[in-house]
């Protein structure tokens, strides 16, 4: 079985005819035929039923979807190559990071290295750590500590710690005295919204949810708009609503009786190997500019680098 033969029997289901599939491949009818004659006798089936239209067989039709589906992967394993030719690099990211972690860097890497390919996937823990282990991914940008115990050999370049406030909409905060407790807070908003910051959710977010008369789990996005609407609060990584606070949109509130949370990202690789590659070394350190802008960063692994690359 090859690819010529395959892409044969593509074309003649989508023109349902051999002579202008033929055409369109620019090849002869007797090469199309014998194609698919070679390709049936491989499979053991017939694939066609001939006459004055061509028709698929019911094995035709059972083959159909895995013979386009070789051919999808073999023309995204030629895409693949094409961008290695002209410098590739892949970053995998949680969602609510991608935005104030990657966008920036990204507009500054592309000055410097125009011609590069970059893919930035976004997930959740799970799906980053998967994509890593995989290799699917050079970077990543997960919670820290990973607590997966598929994988374990992630190595930590910088670790960044950033404030989660619980927010709520102007109109409510404006109801509330200077020191609230949790309790006069769901008076106002008796709804919680969930948002899984954490790969493990820390007690006061897991508090907050039992003590709601009712709670909803959303992405960030729709989350967003639900608490300045106020219908709802929630703890919100500092990140993903500066603007609205910068705006007037949402309000920090610290009520007494809940303990202020905060959550430790890290950008990871497999192998401190992949560094050397200057492209992608120089896209960390764009990075690690903008986690020192949004968070503390609690290590810093590059700098001991940078001073000993062996």
């Amino acid at each position: 079985m090859d690819l010529d033969q395959l892409r044969t029997f593509d074309r003649i289901v989508r023109d349902q005819s051999f002579t202008r599939a033929a055409a369109y491949l620019n090849i002869t009818q007797a090469t199309a035929s014998m194609r698919i004659r070679a390709l049936e006798q491989l499979l053991g089936v017939t694939l066609f039923l001939r006459g004055r239209t061509v028709t698929l067989t019911d094995q035709g039709m059972t083959f159909l979807p895995y013979a386009r589906r070789i051919l999808g992967t073999a023309q995204e394993g030629r895409e693949a190559l094409r961008r290695v030719e002209r410098g590739r690099i892949s970053i995998a990211s949680l969602r609510s990071l991608v935005a104030p972690l990657v966008t920036e860097s990204l507009l500054r890497f592309q000055e410097k290295y125009p011609s590069v390919d970059v893919v930035v996937n976004e997930g959740r823990q799970g799906q980053i750590a998967a994509m890593l282990h995989e290799r699917e991914a050079e970077l990543g940008i997960l919670c820290w500590p990973n607590l997966d115990p598929l994988v374990v050999d992630l190595v930590p370049l910088m670790i960044m710690r950033e404030r989660v406030p619980l927010v709520v909409a102007p109109e409510i905060a404006a109801r509330l005295s200077s020191q609230p407790s949790i309790e006069d807070v769901l008076a106002l908003v008796p709804r919680v919204i969930s948002l899984r910051w954490w790969q493990a959710e820390p007690e006061t977010a897991a508090s907050l949810v039992r003590m709601a008369k009712t709670s909803v789990e959303l992405p960030t996005g729709p989350a967003r708009r639900l608490a300045v609407k106020g219908a709802g609060l929630g703890f919100f990584v500092a990140s993903a609503i500066g603007e609205d606070v910068k705006a007037g949109r949402l309000v920090e509130i610290a009520p007494v009786d809940f303990e202020p949370l905060h959550r430790d990202t890290a950008m990871v690789v497999r192998s401190l190997a992949v560094l050397e590659r200057e492209m992608l070394a120089d896209f960390v350190d764009e990075i690690a500019i903008e986690c020192a802008q949004i968070g503390v960063i609690l290590d810093n692994r590059l700098d001991a680098l940078r001073l000993d690359p062996a």
